[in-house]
């Protein structure tokens, strides 16, 4: 127990001697900072501008009409491919879960049920269940040739919009690179009419030149990425449908042999 209190009264002396030296330290430093503030005012360079602020600078210097348009193909295709990226994420159906209640639906109730159980479900795989079961009537061939057909149809309705996304990319680095072309003939409109090869005149042409082209290149890069993400969830979609329907025609075929 005395040992408890010689450590409680130990620390206390330290944080005690701790917090005076602390306390002599900030008045040192409070004294050294308002002799050293002229000089580093002095000292001081320009405050840092705001990421947001950098941003609209070089894009009023880039030209407001190139870089408006460049903005624009951005958005419109960041809204394509927001879009794209949440109906394929809606599409998305546990295949398995699906068959096996589509399966048992034809066990119990028939085709109705499990043209039921496909029209409560969302996403292209059920789409397709539900086509080829309208066509039960007619023959497992013509199912197979229904399931197929209506894939493609699918598969249409997921690429749809992407032709759009692919106009952006290719489109915003090509106004990039016009914008360049006429910032370099404004260069050489500002030299001609200087009447000098001045430095600034040359370096200011250049610069919205080069500002409307990095512009361009990282919109194409933004959207390239998506368009890519997308395409990966496209296949893999596909690849989902082509194994569903295969497994979906062993079921219709061994309830036909059943029945």
């Amino acid at each position: 127990m005395k040992k408890f209190f010689m450590f409680l009264a130990v620390m206390g002396v330290m944080a005690f001697s701790a917090q005076n030296a602390a306390a002599q330290d900030n008045a040192a430093e409070t004294t050294a900072t308002e002799v050293a503030t002229p000089a580093a005012d002095a000292l001081d360079g320009p405050e840092e501008v705001p990421m947001h602020q950098a941003l609209k600078t070089k894009f009023i210097e880039g030209g407001a009409g190139f870089m408006a348009l460049v903005i624009a193909c951005l958005i419109l295709g960041l809204a394509l491919s927001i879009e794209r990226i949440l109906y394929l994420g809606f599409s998305k159906t546990n295949t398995k879960k699906l068959l096996a209640s589509v399966e048992k639906a034809l066990a119990e109730g028939g085709v109705e049920a499990a043209k039921e159980v496909c029209r409560n479900t969302r996403g292209p795989v059920a789409s397709i269940f539900y086509q080829g079961l309208l066509r039960m009537d007619q023959g497992v061939e013509t199912v197979e040739k229904t399931i197929v057909s209506y894939g493609s149809v699918q598969m249409s309705q997921m690429e749809q919009g992407l032709s759009w996304i692919s106009l952006f990319i290719a489109i915003a680095p090509s106004l990039g690179f016009l914008g360049t072309v006429i910032g370099m003939i404004q260069a050489f409109d500002a030299i001609q009419v200087a009447g000098d090869m001045s430095p600034n005149v040359v370096a200011g042409g250049m610069k919205v030149a080069l500002i409307t082209t990095v512009g361009g290149l990282i919109v194409a890069v933004i959207l390239q990425i998506f368009y890519n993400y997308i395409l990966s969830q496209i296949d893999s979609l596909t690849i989902e449908m082509e194994d569903a329907s295969i497994s979906m025609v062993d079921v219709l075929v061994k309830y036909q042999e059943n029945k």
